[in-house]
């Protein structure tokens, strides 16, 4: 989505990828193939870039030292700012165990002396419709708690703004919201009313959640961020509405009902 926007804003712009079969095909950008991990290509491919859009890797057990290895490669090709999307509420003591890889991969950012800007995006809009399983509920400990949901869309145009004025936003973190709080009983009733499918949600207790979650056979790390997704929004962390989206594009975030009335791809 950002690459394609700043196409079409005639931005130049090199696309660096893990798989060039999955770039978008855009006059005058020539995908890179690396990855995150490998410091040496990553330094080659960033050579004489200035201004660097990070999207944060993929889960891994390994992420935090992969985004330790690019921002390192970042710095000493001579990238002068760095524009990362992080997570809501990103913090060492965070409940959602991923966002404490986001609060040190920013820690690392600040360290190594390229200037910044951070995009703390709470959980995607477009997450939702998947959380519910195949016979249509949505199980996990999340309470009545609330969320804060952003559209991937939303994230893309706000980052389309910072990247082609960067020198405005240097040093700022922008929290990226939705805008409305809603709970994932709320959310199991739109997506009802929007999706033609029953949607309902069962709040498990913590113990159900990782009991529910132990067939999959996924390693401890992978299964407390699944459970911890939920408790983040029980504990109140990914509540609270920001004016940062509407202030970066000039229009309102979308809402799930927004959402879900658009045309999906």
């Amino acid at each position: 989505m950002v690459a394609r926007q700043l196409a079409d804003a005639g931005s130049a712009q090199r696309l660096l990828v893990r798989d060039a079969g999955r770039a978008p095909g855009l006059e005058g950008a020539v995908p890179l193939v690396f990855s995150y991990a490998d410091s040496v290509l990553a330094g080659q491919v960033l050579e004489g870039a200035k201004v660097l859009f990070m999207v944060s890797a993929a889960e891994a057990e390994d992420r935090l030292e992969q985004h330790y290895s690019f921002i390192d490669a970042a710095a000493g090709a001579g990238v002068q700012h760095v524009v990362y999307t992080s997570f809501y509420g990103a913090a060492p003591d965070a409940t959602f165990t991923l966002a404490r890889d986001h609060y040190a991969t920013e820690a690392r950012i600040r360290a190594s002396g390229m200037d910044f800007t951070f995009l703390r995006d709470n959980f995607y809009l477009d997450f939702l419709p998947l959380l519910a399983g195949e016979d249509g509920v949505i199980r996990g400990p999340a309470g009545d708690g609330l969320v804060s949901a952003v559209s991937r869309e939303d994230v893309a145009r706000s980052a389309v703004t910072i990247l082609r004025d960067p020198a405005l936003h240097v040093g700022t973190t922008y929290n990226l919201t939705g805008p409305e709080e809603i709970s994932l009983g709320t959310a199991a009733e739109v997506l009802t009313a929007h999706t033609g499918r029953t949607v309902t949600y069962h709040p498990e207790t913590v113990e159900e959640a990782y009991a529910s979650r132990a067939s999959y056979g996924a390693p401890p790390w992978q299964v407390d961020a699944w459970v911890s997704t939920y408790t983040a929004i029980a504990a109140g962390e990914l509540a609270g509405l920001s004016p940062d989206v509407r202030a970066l594009t000039g229009r309102d975030p979308l809402s799930l009902a927004e959402f879900l009335a658009q045309p999906q791809l």
